[in-house]
Order: C-alpha cells, then structure tokens, then sequence
C-alpha cells in the first residue's frame, strides 16, 4: 500500500497545476470553461457522455482479491468479480502516468456519513471539474470533528479519469474479455483492504457514487452499523421511517411526503445513534420527469437561473439549442439523471440524521397482483423479505400482454452490497428486536388481476395505507393470515375498500388468482433454495412463500 500512496504523493507534489478544494463556483465556471458542460435555459448544467458510459457497467466493476478480506465477500455473487493486486497495482500505475500527463487536475476532499462518529473521508482526484463537481454534489463537506470519527485513520482515496482508457493489450486476461474477443478498456475497481478505488474510462457520475457507496456497505458492518439502500423520512413527532424498494416500486414518490422531512433519499446507516444519510445531495433519475409527479426533483433541477449558484447536473437529458429539455425523449438512454444538493430541496432534515426507525417499509410493485397492498412482517419475516429484495419486471411480448418476470436484488440493492449476506441480515434482525421497529410490507403493483388484466394500485390508496402503517393505525387492528405467502393482512384501514386488502376480493376468476399465487410462491421458494439453501438460520427458511 505504501508504494501506491507513494506514488500518488509524488504526483500531488510534482504535478504544477492541481487545483485543491475550489470554491463551488469557481468549479461550475471551469467545468464550463473547458466545454464539460453546458448551461441550461434555467442556469443549471447539463453534459452528455459516450454511449458506455450512460450507466453502470457491472462487468467492469471489480474488488481487489487480498487474503485479509476474501472471506468476507460473497464471491459467490455475480456483482462480485475478482481482479488480482497485481491487476490493480498495473491500474493504479497507469493511472499515475496518465494524471502527471493532464495539464489539469481537480482535487475535492469531502466525506460520507451524516454521522460524524462514523464518517469517512474520501480523496478524489481526476482531470475534469465535473468529476470533482459531482462530488460536491453528492459527498458532504468534513465535519470539523471528523479526527473522532473511527475512520478518521483509514480515510478512503479515488483516481476518477472518466475520459481515459486502458490499454487492453497490457491487460488480456486480467480483465473483462468482450463479446468480441477483445479486452475491455474500462475499468472500476474497489481495494477494501487499501482503500483505494480507480474510476479508469467511464464519465457516468453514478460509477463515483456507488462505487463509494459500495465501500461503506463494506466497512459498516464490521463497527456493527447496518448500511441501507432506502430512503429516510420523519414525522412532526420525530418519529423516523426507511423506505426500501427497487426502481419502479415509488420509493421516491413515496418518501417525498409535505408532512415530514426527508433525511435523503438512496443510501443510510443505521447504528446506535440511529439513522443518518450518507450522502449531501441526489441523484434521480429524469426521464419522464414531470412537475405535477416529482414537483421536489422538478423544481430541484430547475429552480434557480443563476448558473454559479446553481450547479444542478443533468446527465443524458435530451435538451435542445434554446437549453430547455425533453424529459420523455429517451433517445440517448432511459437512464438520464439529474444531481443537486439536499439543500435544493423544500422539506429536509438539517442534518439528515433522525432517531432509530419507528417504521420500516419494503416496497414492491407486484405485476402478477398477488401480494396484499400492505401486510405486517414478522421479524424472521422482514429479514427474508430483506434478503429476497422482491418485485416484477415487465417483459414485452408481440401480443401487447405481458407475463411479470419475478426478480429478486437481496436488501433491494444487491450489487452494492458485497459481504457475505448473512451478516446484512442478522444486523437488521438483531436492529430490529433490541428497538422494536414495525416492518411492513407495501404492494405499489397491480390489483384485480396480473399486468394486461388489472389495474395498477391508486397511489392515493397506496399513500393512505402508509400514512396508516407510519402513524402506528396497525398496531391494534385485526389481521387475516395468508397461509401461501404467511403475511399478515390487516382487515381493515379507515379510508380503504376492506375488499382491496384482501387481493383474492379482487379477482374475478378466483381459480386464476389461486394458480397464479402458487406459482409465484414457487419463484419464491426456489429463488431461496438457490441462493441461500441450508446457509441460513432455519427459522427464516420457514417463513418463506411456497415451503
């Protein structure tokens, strides 16, 4: 590690131009400068990358394999791709010599964890002002306390050179081989144990993002803090709530509530002291943004005509030559995206930490319309429900009709999540008896029957039932066993057809909705029994559908 730090110090030294720590403004003029970005009609930014980089790129996503850390990972997972140190070490040289040859270097130090007991704080150097921008927007600044801070001897570093490309002759057979034959020039890599990343060839901002987030899912557990892929809100009487869910389950929607501030929306920690954000902004996706849906994300990209004092980032966002945009045109990726502080939006918590979670809720958009729209787990329950990380895809087919594919990202972000999954899990369940925390379950998919036959769930019923789960209106209600997938459903919830709580109420082919039921608990009961059969505790095995 020594020698790799050594090497990056020379290039701090030697370099003649590293600009440190610019103030906000001064970066939002250089990225515009140097033409990586362009200001929009309302004074925000906007830039667009090349074709691989207008997402993730999983398969070049990669962890040091290093003795002191390897039984730790599940490898097993396919998010968890092994490279050598030795790899790493040819990387991080390359990655010297490319930054010694910029003219240019940006240099941002900022930090992750709202919590100060915990933060950890993150080097990141790169050669575009909206790499180090971007950082601005999503880590947080050091508190002034952060030597006291369990991190604050083992801070993280990261090499961001977005418009780089590796030599894929120097590296045949130590990386991704390609469909063609060739091997890959990208590459974003993770040493837990050096703490050091590399961002080599990908201009996605959410490869900085994640790959950070990644880590601290790495480092959180072995201190006893449970790291969460959620959203995190709190109530007049401060009581705090997570939301859990995958894209398309309304995790967004839902959180973002008039009545209680939102701590953030994508990644917390939960530990002793409670719950408290990662990260100091967003980063949301756009397309098919409207003002009347997502007035928050609308009006935090698009509020302010001042460019210097803006600094909202659009990523792949169609946008014409008078600067306004197209938020349906999807022609350069579904996956455009928008950064900007916490501060952008109305309703924050300042600082986004709250108390332990009063509740917490695991969405899901079920388009077979099988699940109850809102059921009580168990906590045995609520720790498979974590591990499963269930909800439908939609495939298309040529008729129009179409069949929901059951998917499953264990704790609703699997590729993030690199240790060994039991640990996550007995966390969460250990979290939940010593604070008494309800878990609910909260179905945003479809009722009266599958994709094609039902109807998607009104989200103004979907929202009464959560402001009944967060206001505790379940805790002293009747509640009817489904015996296939063992959830607890409540009878009734002022405001809410009784019928709709029942899903089989719904159906008009009730043979059909028996059928269907089965063999989704089959999906279910296999998905375990392939991912995590005789692994785990028992008693979880028990509460799974279809066993």
């Amino acid at each position: 590690m020594k020698k790799l730090l050594d090497d990056l110090e020379k290039v701090l030294k030697k370099h003649k131009n590293i600009i440190r720590n610019p103030e906000r403004e001064k970066l939002i003029q250089a990225a515009i400068d140097n033409r990586e970005a362009y200001t929009t009609a309302n004074g925000a930014l906007s830039t667009w990358t090349p074709p691989e980089s207008t997402g993730r790129s999983p398969k070049d996503t990669v962890i040091v394999k290093r003795p002191e850390s390897e039984e730790s990972i599940d490898w097993t997972s396919p998010n968890c791709i092994p490279i050598s140190e030795e790899t790493f070490d040819m990387a991080w040289e390359d990655a010297m010599q490319i930054l010694m040859e910029k003219e240019q270097l940006y240099l941002s130090e900022r930090s992750l964890g709202a919590d100060s007991s915990y933060t950890m704080s993150v080097l990141t150097l790169g050669d575009k002002a909206l790499s180090i921008l971007f950082t601005y927007n999503m880590f947080r600044p050091n508190p002034p306390d952060i030597k006291n801070s369990i991190f604050a001897d083992r801070p993280f570093t990261l090499i961001v050179l977005p418009y780089n490309k590796l030599n894929p002759k120097r590296y045949v057979g130590r990386i991704r081989k390609l469909p063609n034959g060739q091997t890959s020039n990208m590459l974003v890599a993770m040493d837990f144990d050096r703490r050091l990343g590399l961002i080599i060839g990908s201009a996605y901002g959410g490869s900085v993002k994640k790959l950070m987030f990644t880590v601290m899912n790495y480092m959180l557990p072995i201190e006893g803090i449970l790291p969460l892929h959620c959203s995190a809100n709190e109530g007049p009487n401060g009581n705090t709530a997570l939301l859990l869910g995958l894209s398309g389950t309304g995790k967004t929607s839902l959180s973002t509530d008039p009545s209680r501030a939102l701590l953030g929306d994508d990644e917390h920690s939960w530990s002793d002291n409670g719950i408290a954000n990662f990260e100091f902004g967003c980063y949301a996706k756009l397309i098919d943004l409207r003002q009347d849906k997502e007035p928050e994300i609308y009006n935090a990209m698009l509020h302010n005509d001042d460019y210097l004092k803006h600094g909202a980032l659009f990523e792949n966002t169609m946008m014409y030559p008078n600067g306004k945009f197209d938020f349906f045109d999807d022609r350069l990726t579904p996956n455009s995206r928008g950064s900007y502080p916490l501060s952008f939006l109305s309703n924050i918590k300042t600082p986004p930490i709250g108390d332990h979670p009063k509740t917490i809720l695991f969405l899901t958009a079920d388009a077979n319309g099988i699940l109850p729209p809102v059921s009580k787990l168990t906590p045995e329950q609520a720790m498979l429900w974590f591990l499963m990380g269930y909800t439908s895809k939609l495939a298309g087919t040529e008729t129009g009709i179409v069949d929901p594919v059951s998917t499953f990202s264990r704790f609703f972000g699997e590729p993030f999540m690199p240790r060994n999954p039991d640990e996550y899990a007995n966390l969460l369940g250990e979290k939940l008896e010593k604070h008494g925390t309800q878990v609910y379950l909260v179905n945003t998919g479809w009722s009266g029957g599958p994709y094609g036959i039902g109807k998607r769930m009104d989200i103004n019923l979907t929202r009464r039932l959560v402001d009944a789960a967060l206001n505790g209106e379940f805790e002293n209600v009747e509640y009817q066993e489904d015996e296939i997938f063992h959830l607890h459903v409540p009878v009734e919830c002022k405001g809410v057809p009784a019928e709709v709580l029942w899903p089989r109420n719904t159906w008009d082919d009730k043979d059909a909705f028996d059928e269907r039921a089965k063999k989704l608990a089959q999906d279910f009961s296999n998905h375990y029994d392939k991912a995590y059969g005789g692994k785990l505790d028992p008693k979880i095995a028990k509460v799974c559908p279809g066993k």
